[in-house]
């Protein structure tokens, strides 16, 4: 199985090669990388992915997003397993450090909000800077790195995985969510991202990834907002999109959505008591 992995040196120097282009992208430091991974681990990583019709899912059914995500490693299978355990392990942060220019980087053994997720037709999650201290142990949130799962992944699906400007007037940056391409990026109270349209794949298609959190014991100064110590998720609306009456067709796409993670009796039972 070991010889599936990246070779470390080899990752790197791609590290360090895209460290430039890593601290001086737009609207915050990020990078998305193509083929970092031996397509046949993925492969094999796709067919252990959980069917969204899967009981082992915690769902999420809210005006902010509607997706599916693991909770710890219980559903992880024996692939999937074996690659998350390597990007937290010290080669895979080396590669980080170098990348990011972060340094003294602390994985996270609990995967608290990440580990799998997957959006089906007409999910979404909306723009939002990410919480910014780790539940348990009350480290620092420094680095995202997600890992697209999508084969034959078109433009006019969506879920594009948005960038958006400190002060929400406009995306600066769009990464599609490709397979074998992992993005990478730099979190703060400002580092407003998403992917806020409700996703447009064939029925039966959803959009899947592999989520890494990074942690330090600390963060610089500036990146402190005041009133921000300590926060949860911090959803946005976009200006002029979220709150207007164009808005109407998406959030019937999004009920749809929700209806499909829904058990048929629940939905039942909720039209009834609505008469």
């Amino acid at each position: 199985m070991f010889h599936l992995l990246p070779d470390n040196e080899k990752l790197l120097e791609i590290g360090k090669a895209n460290a430039d282009k890593y601290a001086h992208a737009e609207p915050y430091p990020h990078i998305a990388l193509d083929n970092l991974f031996n397509p046949e681990l993925l492969d094999k990583i796709l067919e252990e992915f959980p069917d969204p019709h899967s009981d082992e899912w915690k769902k999420f059914k809210d005006p902010h997003q509607v997706k599916l995500a693991t909770k710890g490693e219980g559903m992880f299978r024996d692939n999937t397993r074996f690659l998350l355990y390597y990007m937290n392990s010290m080669g895979f942060l080396r590669f980080l450090e170098a990348l990011t220019g972060i340094k003294a980087i602390v994985p996270d053994p609990d995967y608290s909000g990440g580990g799998l997720h997957q959006i089906v037709r007409g999910g979404m999650l909306k723009i939002h800077a990410d919480f910014n201290k780790h539940p348990r142990t009350r480290l620092d949130r420094r680095i995202n790195a997600i890992l697209y799962m999508n084969k034959d992944w078109k433009e006019e699906y969506g879920g594009h995985f948005e960038l958006w400007d400190k002060d929400m007037k406009g995306c600066v940056e769009k990464v599609l969510p490709v397979y074998n391409r992992l993005a990478v990026f730099s979190t703060t109270s400002h580092s407003f991202h998403g992917h806020p349209d409700p996703l447009a794949c064939p029925e039966g298609w959803s959009r899947k990834s592999l989520a890494l959190y990074y942690y330090t014991n600390g963060r610089p100064d500036h990146e402190i907002e005041e009133g921000k110590e300590r926060h949860s998720t911090l959803f946005k609306d976009r200006e002029g999109q979220d709150n207007t009456k164009e808005s109407l067709f998406a959030k019937k796409r999004i009920i749809r959505g929700i209806k499909m993670l829904t058990p048929p009796i629940v939905w039942q039972l909720a039209k009834k008591l609505k008469k």
